[in-house]
Order: structure tokens, then sequence, then C-alpha cells
């Protein structure tokens, strides 16, 4: 029997991420750029299993980065590990195609490199959906509609896909409320007395529940990756939210998604150029965000309030309330 033992912390050991590195300066955590474990001293275990067969650890220790008193940790910043997390699985999503399905944080394994960055290992790779080119394309483009608020982009694709109501689908893909659309579900509540609002929301939870029916049942239009692509954000925001919401999910997703317009190989060169130019000023329009998520961090910090992924958590069921779904779990449970 063969055993493989994969070196580095499972990400949801927060705490001995972020502890101090106990380890020598310029020196990455066991396994680091895959780096094999020592040849193991058989001589030295033959010895220990004659006396205690109980007694031998099959794997070898390699926890002197932990220092002395084994307090020490990989030392490195929530901020680091959630960028790099999201620029991975983005980039499988909007430049190569790939979806992994499963990143829970089972599934992911934290190393600390020389330069003190961190280093993903990303494990469980026996769910993938591949994207065709058309579709992927397709999808960044939506990615990036949501972000610029190009209604018209955004209602033409989701129509392609059978979808009805572009507010509200565009409201799960971003994982809180867009605000950008007609807002027609919204205003189909204003100025409603209470009684009417009961009235008007059960009717509504009746026609959404028909109308996702529908879509599903549609399988000429309903493209069956968006299923697995939306587990795919749940469980990343929900690892996001987790380390407390350090970076701004949407903004780094959406950028990669204007990105792969650009960097995309099968498209022609025109349309290259002419999305670079785009992808420049899409940067700019981002900066709104960077502002929102900056008001967000400072609330926290003074004790105010959760982290953005949490308030995002809170609109979320606020909107699903409004629709007439009551939401009585975490919306990004895995």
């Amino acid at each position: 029997m063969t055993a493989e033992w994969i070196e580095g912390v499972r990400l949801w050991d927060k705490d001995m991420i972020t502890r101090p590195w106990l380890g020598s300066w310029r020196q990455g955590s066991p396994g680091c750029h895959g780096t094999p474990l020592d040849p193991p001293n058989h001589g030295l275990t033959l010895e220990q299993l004659a006396k205690n067969s109980d007694a031998v650890k099959i794997k070898p220790e390699r926890d002197h980065w932990k220092g002395r008193n084994g307090r020490g940790g990989l030392g490195l910043s929530v901020k680091d590990v959630m960028t790099t997390m999201i620029d991975l699985f983005s980039a499988q999503m909007f430049l190569w195609g790939w979806v992994h399905c499963d990143p829970h944080p089972g599934n992911i394994f934290i190393r600390r490199q020389p330069s003190g960055k961190p280093e993903l290992v990303l494990i469980d790779h026996g769910l993938y959906i591949q994207m065709n080119p058309q579709f992927r394309h397709q999808y960044a483009l939506f990615w990036k509609s949501l972000l610029t608020l190009d209604n018209q982009t955004i209602e033409s694709i989701v129509r392609s896909w059978g979808v009805k109501n572009a507010d509200i689908f565009a409201s799960a893909t971003l994982m809180r409320p867009y605000r950008g659309g007609d807002m027609s579900t919204s205003k189909r509540l204003e100025g409603l007395s209470k009684k009417e609002k009961q009235k008007r929301m059960y009717e509504m939870q009746q026609a959404a529940r028909k109308g996702i029916r529908e879509i599903l049942g549609d399988e000429t239009k309903w493209p069956r990756e968006l299923l697995f692509i939306g587990r795919n954000l749940r469980i990343v925001q929900s690892n996001n939210q987790f380390l407390g919401s350090p970076v701004n999910r949407v903004k780094i997703t959406g950028t990669w998604a204007s990105r792969a317009l650009v960097e995309s190989p099968d498209l022609p060169l025109g349309e290259k150029i002419r999305n670079y130019g785009r992808h420049v000023v899409f940067k700019m329009v981002l900066f709104s965000s960077d502002v929102v998520f900056f008001f967000t961090k400072i609330r926290q910090a003074l004790g105010l309030g959760g982290g953005m992924e949490d308030e995002i958590e809170r609109q979320m069921k606020t909107m699903a309330k409004n629709i007439g779904v009551e939401l009585n779990h975490n919306v990004f449970e895995g």
C-alpha cells in the first residue's frame, strides 16, 4: 500500500495560518514548491518497531517551523490567502474554462513560500466541469456587465439562457442585491400596506418557484454549467466570510472576467485591442467598489458591523424575504 501526505495547513485552521512564523528566514514551510520529504531512516524505524510497534509514527515529523513550544504558525496574511484563492478559481473559470465544484476549506492547503507569500494547494479534482469557449466568453461578458451596470447586455445574455428576471439572476450571481437593473421586483412592493405586501409576496413566491421550474426544465436554453459555477462562487464567498472578509471578492472576480476578454486566445486581434481599452476603463469604474469596501472595513474595525460578506448576506436575506422566500440558514454555506 502506498500513502501520500500533503504538507500544509487546512484553510479552516485560521489560527495556524496567521500565527507568527518561527521558522528560518527566507525559508518556506515543508512541502513548499513540491519539496519532497527527507528519506526515512529505515534502520531507526526497524529498531523502534522492535521495541514498541504502536509507538512508531509512519509520517516523519516536519514541525520545526512551529518553534520549540509548537506555538508558531505560517505568519501569513489572510488577505494574501484569499486573493490567491480567488485569483486561482477566477483564472480557471474565465481564462481556461474549468470550474472546480467543491472548493471548501477541507480541499485547500496553505503553505508559506520563502518570500513570505502563501502557496495554495488544491485537492479533490474529481468534480470539474469544462465550459465551452462560447459560453466562457459569454459568462465573462456577463460578469463585466454586472459591474458596469450594462443592463442591455445583461438582459440579452440571460434571455439567451432562458432567464426572464434579470435582476434576480444578477443578484444570485453577485451574491448580493443587484442595484443596476429596472428594480421591477422592489417596485412591485412600494406603496403597499402590510397585508397587501404579504399577499403580493405570496404571489411573487409562487411565480418565482414556477419560473425556476421552467428555467431548469428547459434544457435547450439553460446552461447546466451555471449550477456548478454557482456552487463554486457560493463556497468561495463562504471562505472569504470565514476569514473575516479580507478582500473585495466581487471586484477581483469581475477584474478577471474583464481580463479574460482581453487575453482569451480564441479572440481575433482587433477584438482583443478593443477589449483592452474597455478593460482599462473598467478598472477605473471599479474604484467605487473599493470605496464601499474601505468603509465596510472601517465599520468592522470599529465593531460597528461585520465584514463585507456578512453585510452582503444580510442584504440577500432581506431581498429573498421581499419576494417571499425565508432563508433560515446561512446563504453561503456549501
